[in-house]
């Protein structure tokens, strides 16, 4: 049986498998009865919430009818973030919630991510009874997927507007307990939407605190989601920093977990950046627990370097916000994040919340008096290069003599100063070879003479 959660929920294309409506209603159904179970037979009460991609009500439809037939109270907060819905789920003690979001894909892909009352995702377990449920039911069914022109057909509610006072809620909770005694008056900030779910929060959080607001990209019209916008693409927050003479630009992912910021010389700072910036913050403090930042095997040895030169630790996680709040859990760190900007504080919540992310850089800001990239001294991004072989299998690197000794030999060359990073995709049959270091030529001679050899033994005839 195929795995249809991944680390961040279910996603896929909406209409057709596992997101066809038929499938979702089962979804819905299948974890209503999971919460009832678990509750011993109490009404789970369920809070869900999307972005603006214009197959989100329909799904939302779809999920909401599923959990009520198998008895559970349904509360739709309409467009929220994806940490707005994990906020509400956590302080209005709900058995869980539901976000109908994906993320930075295109407007086409949807999906289904499930939190608990603790902002965890969702258990494995779990995950793997709905998937069992989902493939049972799809046995039964003969009439085969459904496209999204069929799903939406199958709708006759139109779009659910949701409860305004759970969204005020999550807003008030943004401005009012993040942003204690933060004002931001006289400080100019452009704002990328994303054209998502952030458009009627992150715009509304600055300017009540005091900033005067750009908005761009905050005119969603379901389709236009991440669509040359956002955090995956900079340029236009970079051009209109520059152009408008701002203090800083902030942009966001679709479902506004993540965020990546542009200083005012129009230079891109990453999650990488963002984590040296605020485990400073948090040292002044004396809050950074174990003088550690937890990060992924991706982030930049840049960071590693700059953490070193302060004495303090950095961990590695996997790749993935559930692999990071693993090992902050596991290690009680109170800082981690990914270099694409989706930034944890353990203390504060589990859920990773890109606003929540703004307005502590900013904070940090204000209290120095230090422009963003005054603040970013001291660490300095090293080049990456990223080579992908095609293999025919996926045997351990250590299994294969030839390719063990060259990335021994490629590691020496490194020294101290450099990074390998040697792994298999997870979704593809590739094998990828990350390679950091000073020089640029040097860092791509050594991927792809490694590549080469990797190509020899393993790739594809």
């Amino acid at each position: 049986m195929k795995k249809l959660f991944g680390t961040d929920g279910m996603r896929g294309e909406a209409g057709r498998f596992p997101l066809d409506v038929e499938t979702i209603r089962t979804t819905g159904r299948s974890l209503a009865r999971q919460l009832i179970e678990k509750a011993t037979g109490a009404q789970p009460r369920i809070i869900v919430g999307r972005d603006t991609r214009e197959s989100g009500f329909w799904i939302e439809e779809a999920l909401i009818e599923g959990a009520r037939e198998a008895g559970a109270v349904c509360e739709s907060a309409g467009v929220i973030t994806t940490p707005g819905v994990a906020f509400l789920t956590r302080t209005l003690k709900a058995s869980a919630g539901i976000v109908i979001s994906a993320s930075h894909n295109p407007y086409r892909d949807n999906g289904i991510k499930i939190f608990t009352n603790t902002e965890r995702k969702l258990d494995e377990t779990t995950e793997r009874r709905i998937e069992k449920d989902i493939y049972e039911a799809t046995e039964k069914r003969s009439t085969g997927e459904l496209s999204t022109s069929q799903a939406q057909a199958r709708q006759s509610g139109g779009e659910i507007a949701g409860d305004a006072d759970l969204r005020a809620r999550y807003l008030d909770y943004l401005t009012d307990e993040v942003s204690a005694n933060l004002r931001l008056d006289d400080l100019k900030l452009v704002v990328d939407c994303a054209n998502g779910a952030a458009t009627d929060y992150a715009p509304a959080v600055f300017e009540r605190l005091g900033a005067q607001v750009i908005a761009i990209n905050n005119r969603p019209d379901g389709r236009n989601i991440n669509l040359d916008c956002g955090s995956l693409h900079l340029e236009h927050l970079q051009r209109c920093v520059v152009k408008e003479k701002a203090d800083l630009g902030v942009a966001f992912d679709g479902d506004a977990d993540r965020s990546l910021f542009v200083d005012r010389r129009g230079e891109t700072v990453d999650g990488d950046a963002t984590l040296w910036v605020l485990a400073g913050a948090l040292a002044e403090r004396n809050m950074l627990a174990g003088n550690t930042i937890v990060a992924t095997v991706m982030s930049n040895i840049g960071l590693e370097l700059a953490v070193k030169s302060r004495g303090w630790n950095l961990l590695r996680a996997d790749v993935g916000d559930k692999y990071v709040l693993e090992k902050l859990i596991e290690t009680n760190a109170s800082l981690g994040g990914e270099q694409s900007g989706h930034i944890i504080f353990p203390r504060e919540s589990l859920a990773g919340d890109g606003i929540r992310t703004a307005l502590h850089l900013l904070r940090r800001v204000r209290e120095t008096n230090h422009a963003l990239h005054e603040l970013v001294e001291g660490f300095v991004s090293y080049p990456q290069v990223l080579v992908n072989v095609r293999v025919k299998e996926k045997r351990p690197f250590d299994e294969v003599p030839s390719v063990r000794q060259a990335a021994q030999k490629t590691e020496e060359q490194l020294g101290g100063r450099g990074r390998l990073l040697l792994r298999y995709s997870g979704t593809e049959s590739l094998a990828r070879v990350m390679i950091e270091g000073e020089k640029k030529d040097e860092i791509n001679r050594l991927a792809n003479d490694l590549a080469g050899i990797i190509r020899g033994e393993l790739g594809e005839a």
